[in-house]
């Protein structure tokens, strides 16, 4: 059961998805041991362990047409 669940998808160029992660990257690397969130008004704070879960999966179609990468934090 899920407290909460957020997903979004929006077309952004590669540079608009590069600063999105760096966003994320500096969060996770910064001294906070929390990180926060706003979407659609509402305001979000998580605990982040100093250790997690990485995982980063690709799939591409058989006829290359439909390439998904997908990365994942789970703690």
């Amino acid at each position: 059961m899920h407290i909460v669940e957020i997903e979004t998808t929006e077309t952004v160029d590669r540079e608009g998805a590069a600063i999105q992660l760096r966003r994320l990257a500096d969060l996770l690397s910064g001294e906070n041991e929390t990180i926060g969130f706003e979407r659609n008004g509402m305001e979000f704070s998580i605990a982040v362990p100093d250790q997690m879960q990485l995982k980063v999966e690709l799939d591409i179609s058989a006829d290359e047409r439909a390439v998904e990468l997908e990365i994942e934090l789970k703690w």
